[in-house]
């Protein structure tokens, strides 16, 4: 049971702080450098690459989030084709190229095609712009051997994957992965990083998952804001293996934001989990390729 007293304190404690940083103009993340690694452009409104990313800066701004990492362009297709890929993937380039110092791309690349991933990772990553792959979606399960030459493409650069990992209760989507699948890659391939997106929708099992491989953060997008999420993510995996992400535009910034700015834990695992992580987990590539973090 919660104590009134508890509840007082970590809850409307939480909402009066929240309403003093507005009173001064400034959003409740205002504290904290925050970084989103889950943006895409499609719900987005606009007519071309650039002006959806406007439409997202703007929104940033409003929430005081300083840089997005930007994947799968327009796309909503479960099992797109490899020309749907590479044309996602360009207008992801385009989105950035315009805002280099609000968002970084990450390469969508489909274990259905592993050859074509890792001539899209070289193209986008080796010698484009982008700094990651993923959010990689539902073509087929992550645990599969096809997954294994796009995870050592990314060893090979040092650069994060994100994966989506959805549970559900009468079963995944054809192809679709589960938190238990990428701890199966994760394991398989110590010497890469992981990103689990959106802890596996279902979180409450999704985090428990998760804890054998250390190589796996996870990540909060994508579900309603419910409270007690981060608090068991922090709880039983370390703030240092959690991270911000908001999914825009299928959720909003603030949605998103309220899961860590409204959690009953410490600011300094605030700072790590809106931004420090990710500024630690993809630190190499961003300074190999000289771009300013």
């Amino acid at each position: 049971m919660l104590h009134r007293r508890r509840f007082l304190r970590t809850g409307l404690g939480s909402a009066a702080a929240g309403m003093a940083w507005w009173a001064h103009g400034q959003s409740p993340s205002a504290r904290f450098r925050v970084w989103d690694v889950h943006c895409h452009l499609y719900s987005v409104p606009g007519d071309s690459p650039e002006t959806r990313m406007e439409v997202l800066v703007r929104c940033a701004d409003r929430l005081g989030i300083e840089r997005m990492i930007l994947s799968q362009g327009y796309s909503s297709a479960l099992h797109p084709t490899t020309e749907q890929i590479r044309e996602e993937n360009d207008r992801v380039m385009r989105a950035i190229r315009g805002f280099p110092d609000r968002a970084f791309g990450s390469v969508y690349l489909s274990p259905l095609y592993p050859e074509f991933s890792v001539r899209e990772f070289d193209r986008c990553v080796r010698d484009g712009p982008m700094i990651g792959v993923g959010e990689l979606e539902i073509d087929k399960r992550c645990n599969a051997p096809e997954m294994d030459p796009i995870v050592e493409r990314a060893i090979s650069m040092n650069v994060p994957v994100i994966q989506h990992c959805w549970t559900r209760v009468n079963g995944v989507e054809p192809g679709e992965s589960s938190p238990a699948d990428l701890v199966e890659l994760a394991l398989r391939h110590p010497r890469a990083n992981f990103i689990c997106a959106h802890s596996g929708g279902n979180w409450e099992t999704g985090i428990r998952t998760l804890r054998p491989a250390k190589n796996i953060v996870a990540e909060c997008a994508g579900f309603d804001p419910t409270s007690g999420m981060i608090e068991m993510a922090v709880r039983e995996l370390g703030a240092e293996r959690v991270v911000y992400g908001s999914d825009v535009g299928g959720r909003s910034f603030a949605s998103q934001s309220a899961k860590v700015l409204g959690a009953d834990i410490s600011d300094s695992a605030k700072a790590l989990i809106l931004g420090g992580n990710l500024r630690r987990l993809y630190a190499p590539v961003l300074r190999a390729k000289g771009y300013h973090a």
